[in-house]
């Protein structure tokens, strides 16, 4: 079976700064996997390139979607725009929470099912029965969703009103409104104590096992890492200096070098 996302010879340059330097990376169907390395190492950029929000300068991003519907068709997506990468089963988180605070939670999460709704803009005018059914699916999908991150007690709050771990999770909740078969987390458990990283940790199991949602996590919480996959990819000014099991991670030295001076425990 062909991996579900597969990345080759990644290259991103700013200028004469190289940010992702001949980057290979894949995720196969059911993993959890892992990309960590110290601070500005290229880690929310490679998230970027292959979200659409920055075109690579060179290499490839190729995703093979694992539904029956596109028979194992596997299409090159780089420089899509953001939306249209959603629409093909990529969604993600960012390191800081993007919210709509002003809004319900609910709403919040009905916001990440437009890229994925059929309504246009003349609908949306007219409110015909097809767009009225519509709306009524997408809060009924919506409200399902924050039942299963466990945040239904929340669906009529103002999002800004919830509390940092809640809203860590709302945006979860957000990105799978866009039913993706791969989930991007930037740094999720950034700013989380000890319980609400363990609520997340029990969370992304979740996502995996019963909604079969595969995740590439970025993170500097070593101990979740660790705990939670089973592949790791190690980063250092754009290049790849390690992969494997989190086993050979803990034990690679030039992972360990490159995070001397990182307030980071490598041996979590």
């Amino acid at each position: 079976m062909k991996p579900i996302l597969e990345v080759k010879n990644l290259t991103m340059n700013f200028g004469g700064l190289k940010a992702i330097d001949n980057l290979d990376l894949f995720i196969d169907k059911g993993e959890i996997v892992a990309l960590i390395g110290p601070n500005g190492a290229g880690k929310t950029t490679f998230f970027n390139c292959i979200t659409g929000i920055y075109k690579p300068t060179d290499g490839d991003v190729n995703i093979t979607r694992p539904d029956k519907e596109h028979n194992g068709k596997t299409q090159r997506i780089n420089g899509l725009n953001p939306y249209i990468v959603t629409r093909k089963g990529l969604a993600r988180t960012f390191q800081n929470i993007r919210l709509f605070s002003s809004m319900s939670v609910l709403e919040n999460v009905m916001i990440g099912c437009h890229p994925v709704t059929k309504t246009g803009v003349l609908g949306a005018i007219l409110r015909g029965k097809s767009t009225r059914a519509e709306e009524k699916f997408i809060a009924e999908k919506s409200y399902s969703i924050l039942k299963k991150i466990g945040l239904e007690m929340y669906v009529n709050e103002l999002a800004v009103n919830l509390p940092y771990g809640a809203q860590r999770r709302l945006e979860i909740a957000r990105a799978m409104a866009t039913d993706p078969f791969l989930l991007l987390l930037d740094e999720p458990a950034a700013g989380m104590n000890p319980k609400e990283t363990q609520r997340l940790h029990d969370l992304i199991l979740k996502i995996r096992d019963e909604e079969g949602i595969s995740i590439l996590l970025i993170e500097h919480d070593m101990k979740l890492v660790m705990s939670l996959s089973e592949r790791i990819y190690v980063v250092d000014y754009g290049k790849k200096i390690g992969e494997g099991l989190p086993e050979d991670i803990r034990n690679n030295p030039v992972v360990i070098k490159a995070y001397l001076g990182e307030e980071v425990e490598i041996n979590a």
